[in-house]
């Protein structure tokens, strides 16, 4: 069994770094369903079979054609005439044995007509190269489901993804630049006490120049209040005038030089994350204030029992502000003084943990609901990422597409640089109406790509008219988009699968923050945008 474990760890180091064992685990316990394995479906579930997703579905009911071989890596020559689920499912599992991967040889359409619930059943569904009307069918009823739905699309040099996800938590969302919480502005009594243990004024050279650098922060900021009538240095005058007096404090040499004490060069370079004020930023607020934390009943999801928790544990114990991190950024000190001071913030981060814990012991308790229902663990990562914890929601594909609540404002806005990639999506949405008029995409066959153009531009212009939109589209994308003839190259396709399968992988793990709700990739000027509509 352990060295079960360790070939595991082995294969999958890169990635346990980046979501640890917990993500890991996430991930080997989702069955995600994909729809089409096109070359952008297939390269979308490389990238989930190789870091190790439990299982997965094909849903298609196509056969495999000359043209699938030619850009799909994941089919052969053999398998031409085969169903293309089938294929490409054999292909796909040689990837990585610890996979289960399974096939349906039927149209989606098909299914939705005869077993919805079918879609139930998955912890994402994935739907590629989807005629809008079966998009529209499949998005509503994992909408009502609460299955979430990633639409992906390649459409000659354009990529496009729609994230459908009614509502998406994220407690572990890995923000970049994260500013440390220290607490030097409001010091809870046990890190005021270890604080008051230090007197930099009787030490010697060996222990002045191993002192941890928030502990000589602190000190020099008691001496500034008693000049600054308790107010911590705010602006940037200040902040130097601070700085200064950190520098003052480096000890002197015999010839009155000042010793050479990397502690307080990282102590000065650290003094804007140090004076930072302790406060729950507007995003935390925000889901503080939802209707989720006030109505807890026996179905609430444990994200909002946990929230309510730590909302009542700022109000009541808290004196305002979230429980401690509990974690120290590395430093200059000698083992000593760095343990003591961890062990500070850790244990007040434990204490701040416990206390959360009771409080959702007691909201479990209140609807019924047995304590260990969520666990000591789960409770002590909410608290350590409170500061971060992030909540999308996004529209359904109904709002999105619905003539009284499309989102006019944005496409609007965007339009006025003619070449935004908003452009690039009003170009699928009309090549989609084309598809439902023409029963083909426009420039597929080569005898009517003439014809076709000006059939693109009827669609496009009615799109424009339908929802009320004052936008032109240049004649030059009606016409690349006739010229590609609903084309899927396989370099569009692989850079869209790794954009996908990264959204995925952020779903089932519900660590980092997806994007919300429409990404454009745009292969021709190699750059993308990400719309909410």
């Amino acid at each position: 069994m352990a060295a079960n474990k360790a070939a595991k760890e082995q294969k999958y180091d890169r990635q346990l770094r980046l979501w640890g064992d917990h993500g890991q685990e996430a991930l080997e316990n989702a069955h995600v369903c994909l729809v089409n394995a096109t070359a952008t479906g297939t390269e979308i579930l490389k990238n989930l079979v190789l870091p190790g997703i439990g299982a997965f579905t094909i849903v298609d009911g196509h056969k495999v054609s000359g043209e699938d071989v030619g850009n799909n890596f994941f089919l052969s020559t053999n398998s031409i005439g085969k169903n293309r689920a089938q294929a490409a499912t054999e292909l796909l599992q040689e990837l990585n044995s610890d996979v289960s991967g399974n096939f349906v040889e039927e149209a989606p359409d098909k299914l939705l007509d005869n077993d919805p619930e079918f879609f139930h059943r998955f912890s994402l569904v994935i739907g590629v190269q989807l005629p809008e009307s079966t998009c529209l069918r499949l998005g509503a009823v994992l909408w009502n489901a609460e299955v979430p739905f990633l639409v992906c699309r390649t459409y000659g040099l354009v990529g496009c993804m729609r994230l459908v996800v009614r509502e998406h938590t994220v407690v572990e969302s890995h923000p970049d630049n994260a500013l440390e919480d220290l607490r030097l502005d409001q010091p809870f009594t046990e890190l005021k006490n270890h604080i008051d243990s230090y007197d930099l004024d009787s030490m010697e050279k060996k222990d002045h120049s191993h002192t941890p650098w928030i502990i000589i922060v602190a000190k020099f900021l008691e001496k500034w209040y008693s000049e600054h009538n308790f107010q911590m240095p705010k602006n940037y005058k200040e902040k130097e005038a601070f700085r200064e007096l950190l520098r003052q404090g480096i000890l002197k040499n015999e010839n009155g030089a000042p010793e050479d004490e990397e502690n307080f060069d990282e102590a000065i370079k650290n003094v804007n994350t140090a004076l930072n004020a302790t406060k729950i930023s507007s995003t935390v607020e925000d889901i503080f204030s939802c209707d989720l934390c006030d109505n807890i009943t026996a179905q609430t999801p444990a994200f909002w029992v946990m929230a309510r928790a730590v909302r009542d544990f700022v109000r009541d114990d808290g004196n305002g502000i979230l429980p401690v991190r509990g974690t120290i950024p590395d430093m200059i000190a000698d083992s000593e003084k760095f343990i003591k001071l961890q062990n500070v913030y850790r244990e007040k981060a434990l204490q701040d943990a416990s206390v959360v814990s009771k409080h959702v012991e007691s909201l479990l308790q209140s609807v019924g609901k047995p304590p260990e229902s969520i666990s000591e663990q789960e409770i002590k990562m909410f608290c350590k990422n409170a500061a971060f914890l992030r909540v999308v929601r996004c529209r359904s594909l109904e709002e999105e597409y619905s003539i009284e609540s499309v989102n006019k404002d944005e496409i609007t806005s965007c339009m006025d640089n003619p070449d935004s990639e908003m452009v690039l999506y009003l170009m699928l949405r009309s090549i989609d109406r084309f598809y439902q008029q023409h029963s083909h995409y426009p420039g597929v066959y080569d005898y009517q790509v003439e014809e076709d153009i000006s059939r693109l531009k009827v669609c496009v212009n009615s799109l424009l008219q339908e929802y009320g939109l004052s936008v032109s589209v240049k004649d030059d994308y009606i016409h690349e988009f006739c010229r590609c003839g609903s084309a899927e190259p396989h370099t569009v396709a692989a850079f869209l699968g790794g954009c996908a399968a990264q959204e995925a992988i952020k779903i089932i793990t519900q660590q980092f923050v997806p994007f919300n709700n429409t990404f454009i990739y745009n292969a021709m000027t190699q750059t993308s945008a990400t719309f909410q509509l």
